[in-house]
């Protein structure tokens, strides 16, 4: 595991952006390099949580199963997001599994080296508590995407997500997962998400290559379907 690689992984979060060479160090020295193949649990819910997890690549979903055996995906998770957060604050369980949806590396740091981390460098503390509050404002938003908005504006949303998250070019993205899982994300049938991807097309907003890869051709008018 090399020096840049876990570097690379600090400076994707944004707890740990601005920081200097010496601060990072500290957190250098603290974090792990974790491989994990497709579909593999990082943890389940109950486990009990003692770590940070940031994701350096791959992508992560948290789910809860329902009583009746129905998954529903709680958030999806991309390079530089971090999760297991609560296990720094207080000793918990975790309240939700975490699943690989591809080859991922996660980066992770104990609760005992970043408590430790932060008695060295209380700037730290701050930065957290900073990621906290922008992590409740996208849960927010999140809850009103699925309870206010109707599928079309959902999907319309998400698009937009995954440009975002996957620092794409030229518009052009291959969707990060399956039909089945997208709709699962925002509460849709398969069959709904398709149907709303053809619609898409025919007003020329993106246009589609295969059944994932999409590239939008129309910005704006994406942004205005979430309205």
């Amino acid at each position: 595991m090399s020096y840049h690689h876990q570097l690379n992984c600090i400076r994707l979060v944004p707890i740990f952006q601005g920081m200097s060479i010496e601060e990072i160090e500290v957190l250098e020295k603290v974090c792990h390099i974790r491989k994990f193949n497709k579909g593999e649990f990082v943890f389940r819910e109950g486990d009990s949580s003692e770590t940070l997890y940031i994701v350096g690549q791959g992508l992560v979903k948290i789910t809860k199963i329902s009583e009746d055996g129905k998954e529903q995906i709680v958030r999806l998770l991309f390079p530089g997001d971090f999760f297991g957060q609560s296990a720094l604050l207080k000793t918990e369980n975790h309240y939700a599994n975490a699943i690989t949806l591809d080859q991922s590396e996660l980066c992770t740091i104990h609760k005992q080296d970043f408590l430790m981390a932060i008695r060295r460098n209380p700037d730290i503390s701050f930065r957290y508590i900073l990621a906290l509050n922008e992590r409740l404002h996208q849960a927010d938003e999140w809850v009103s995407l699925l309870s206010l908005l109707d599928v079309e504006q959902r999907l319309a949303s998400v698009l937009l997500l995954f440009s975002e998250k996957m620092n794409i070019t030229g518009g052009t993205f291959t969707l990060p997962i399956s039909k089945k899982v997208l709709a699962t994300l925002i509460g849709t049938t398969p069959e709904t998400i398709s149907r709303k991807l053809v619609a898409f097309v025919n007003e020329n907003i993106i246009t589609m290559n295969g059944q994932r890869e999409i590239q939008i051709l129309n910005y704006e008018a994406l942004k205005r379907k979430t309205k």
